[in-house]
């Protein structure tokens, strides 16, 4: 078992070091755009939350691939902080990929997106089981074509069938809902996950 977890560490550690080595798009937006987007939350932001937002538009500007966990009860304002670091993806022209455990979860989102990013010129998609299947390939065919830029879905999106333009960001939702294999596959298509 020793032996297993030494190796499982030292994996851990190679990957670490060779994602460090690789470079990735610098990321951010001008701060009259950022700050109206900013207005439409209606609470004010906590101190960890304004922590982890800033941790994450650090990364994202860095130039790095960052792999960030955020963690905190439902409630505790984690859709805020995504939902900004799409603004910085969607706004800098890289897709975005929001990914969630449920249909329901990918209707709430989608909602709450749509909403978000009323009056900014980000075209926002669902891709789930909701949607009619003349419609998701309407969707599908979007992401390719990079018409679409945030798509909100279940595990589907690290489907072999999805192809994304120029994925720059990748956001799991519940991330204890999906399985080694997607999440493995999903790092070698997006510079970014969150």
């Amino acid at each position: 078992m020793k032996s297993r977890i030494r190796e499982i560490a030292n994996e851990l550690i190679k990957i670490a070091a060779e994602r460090q080595l690789r470079e990735a798009p610098r990321l951010s937006v001008e701060h009259g755009a950022y700050d109206e987007f900013c207005a439409g939350f209606p609470y004010e932001e906590t101190d960890d939350q304004q922590a982890a937002i800033d941790v994450v538009l650090g990364e994202l500007a860095s130039g790095r691939p960052m792999d960030r966990l955020i963690c905190g009860d439902v409630g505790f304002g984690k859709t805020e902080v995504a939902l900004r670091a799409a603004f910085v993806a969607a706004m800098s022209g890289k897709q975005v990929a929001v990914i969630v455990p449920t249909t329901l979860l990918a209707r709430q989102h989608t909602k709450t997106f749509t909403e978000r990013f009323h009056g900014f010129p980000v075209k926002i998609a669902q891709a789930s089981r909701l949607v009619t299947g003349k419609d998701l390939a309407r969707v599908k065919k979007g992401i390719a074509e990079g018409d679409i830029d945030i798509v909100v879905g279940t595990h589907a999106l690290l489907g072999k069938t999805i192809k994304f333009n120029d994925l720059g960001l990748l956001i799991v939702d519940e991330e204890q809902h999906f399985g080694v294999a997607h999440k493995e596959g999903s790092n070698s298509s997006a510079p970014r996950c969150m």
